[in-house]
């Protein structure tokens, strides 16, 4: 486990991440938890935790700084986060460790995978994170950023997920490689207003962020 702490360390460095101890040990207690629910349900295809600290936790970690710029960039109050398709919650979990200050939600469809979020919230101690067993479609709250990975193409995230969206607010997806069909499939209310290219730590894949927004995109400033 110290070993697994020193990578995380390491990680957080390269990223520019400020966390506390207690946010550290929160993320290593994290990961501690998906495998032990692995066995039993299979959450991950993963099984190795030094995997699942590169391909998961690292993956996730990545969207935190775009996040938190995005969220600055819109009108207040600016703090509520739906993680769509959150399965092990990555990144919803993740994103609800390093801001506290969020209010976060992790959706999912599968039972077993909301029961896995809602026992996170309660072992780590999350406040801010809560569990929503159901599909996108019929979800009505009123979100900042709604963000998936690898949750379903940029038209069908968009499109399923309209009516949780708040006026102003906008859409983070987590991707491999730039999805330039998805975006020019989008529909003309809405716009892939930045593509961020992301390098995870020990990573070599490609990795990209696609914003969307409706029409007037949000100024990032710079």
């Amino acid at each position: 486990m110290e070993a697994l702490g020193q990578r995380l360390r390491a990680g957080l460095n390269s990223l520019g991440l400020n966390t506390t101890d207690n946010q550290q040990t929160q993320l290593l207690s994290y990961l501690n938890l998906i495998q032990k629910w692995t066995r039993v349900y299979n959450l991950t295809a993963l099984r190795d935790p030094t995997e699942m600290l590169t391909h998961h936790l690292f993956d996730a970690l990545t969207v935190v700084l775009p996040l938190c710029r995005v969220l600055e960039s819109l009108p207040p109050p600016h703090d509520r986060v739906l993680d769509v398709g959150s399965g092990a919650g990555l990144p919803g979990v993740v994103i609800a460790i390093c801001c506290p200050d969020l209010s976060v939600a992790c959706l999912d469809a599968v039972g077993k995978k909301a029961a896995f979020i809602q026992q996170a919230s309660i072992s780590l101690g999350l406040k801010n994170l809560r569990s929503i067993h159901g599909r996108i479609e019929a979800e009505r709250g009123q979100y900042d950023v709604l963000c998936s990975r690898a949750f379903a193409s940029l038209k069908d995230f968009t499109g399923l997920s309209r009516l949780a969206t708040r006026e102003g607010g906008v859409w983070m997806a987590m991707k491999g490689k730039v999805p330039n069909q998805e975006i020019d499939a989008l529909p003309a209310d809405l716009s892939a207003f930045h593509v961020e290219q992301l390098q995870v730590p020990g990573l070599e894949e490609s990795r990209c962020l696609v914003w969307i927004a409706k029409a007037a995109a949000p100024n990032l400033g710079g």
